[in-house]
């Protein structure tokens, strides 16, 4: 058979549709090992062919973060943020999923424009079908939050969240057999999820606390002067 003139490493073999031997499990991308040891067809090699110095990415999917969940962070994003604006959501300023959680914890950056803005985002990012796979935490900040930054993501959570008002359950949602959180015995591949407002409340945003930091242009001209490290930048 041919196979792709720019290929890194090809194997040439053959599978017998009656030959099957015992694998697995295997780490999978949450971090943990899935499936049970099972039968399974081979591949019979026969020849291994390679260009000088081949790159081979060797992905192995061990507890994040990883190669594999940077890939699934960048992409997933890219996707729910896509999927947000053709649902007609408007003033998305961000979308990232952490590495740590590449598919069960995200969170959307919004320009609040009306009422209900902030859980409209979080509901229709907690189901889309990029978004809804498996998820898990799903969180809606402010403009003035960097969604790529954890420690910022945790600052709006814990100032700007009441847990009495801005947590909402949704249950019997979209998950698979990889969720550990699924009893092994479970015939049913569904799971809960949080969609947390840690935005400023839209009723009253005028009159929510000042943020106390130094203004872009102060900084700039701070930085100027003395050098990054006089903020503790590196």
């Amino acid at each position: 058979m041919p196979y792709p003139a720019d290929a890194e490493i090809v194997l040439e073999g053959e599978i017998r549709p009656d030959e099957l031997r015992e694998e697995g499990p295997f780490g999978e991308w949450p971090g943990y090992y899935a499936s049970p040891r099972s039968l399974e067809p081979f591949i019979r090699v026969k020849r291994v062919l390679h260009r000088s110095n081949p790159i081979l990415s060797c992905a192995n999917p061990p507890r994040p973060p990883h190669t594999l969940t940077l890939l699934r962070a960048i992409t997933r994003s890219a996707h729910v943020w896509e999927e947000l604006e053709k649902s007609g959501v408007p003033d998305i300023r961000g979308v990232w999923s952490h590495e740590p959680g590449p598919r069960q914890f995200t969170v959307i950056a919004i320009k609040q424009r009306y009422p209900g803005h902030a859980k409209q985002a979080g509901v229709i990012a907690s189901q889309c079908f990029s978004g809804g796979y498996q998820n898990r935490f799903t969180i809606v900040v402010d403009d003035d939050i960097d969604p790529t930054r954890i420690d910022d993501v945790v600052w709006a959570l814990s100032t700007r969240c009441d847990p009495d008002s801005g947590i909402d359950i949704q249950r019997r949602c979209w998950s698979s057999s990889l969720d550990p959180m699924i009893h092994p015995d479970s015939k049913v591949w569904l799971n809960s999820r949080a969609v947390i407002e840690a935005c400023r409340p839209y009723e009253w945003i005028d009159k929510f606390p000042e943020v106390a930091e130094t203004s872009p242009e102060l900084r700039k001209t701070v930085v100027g002067r003395f050098g990054r490290s006089f903020f503790g930048l590196h």
